[in-house]
C-alpha cells in the first residue's frame, strides 16, 4: 500500500500523480475532495491522462470511513 496522500492539499495539486493527471481534475472542476471522491472510478479513468496509477494513489489517500 503506498503512503497515504496528504489531503491538506488539493487533489489536483498531489504530486504524487503526474502533471497530466492533474491537469486532467483541473479540466474536469475536481478541484476539491469531495468532488473527487464523489466521482466514480469510471469517469476518473476516461479523463484523458488520467490512469489506473493516478487512480490508485487518490483513492489510497482516502480516509477510512469505518473510523
Amino acid at each position: 500500500m503506498a503512503e497515504p496522500v496528504d489531503r491538506s492539499d488539493p487533489p489536483h495539486e498531489v504530486h504524487a500523480i503526474g502533471a497530466p493527471a492533474r491537469r486532467a481534475l483541473t479540466n474536469a472542476g475536481l478541484t476539491t475532495w469531495a468532488a473527487v471522491d464523489a466521482a466514480s472510478d469510471q469517469d476518473l479513468l476516461a479523463m484523458h491522462g488520467f490512469g489506473p496509477k493516478a487512480l490508485r494513489i487518490l483513492r489510497e489517500g482516502r480516509p477510512d470511513p469505518t473510523t
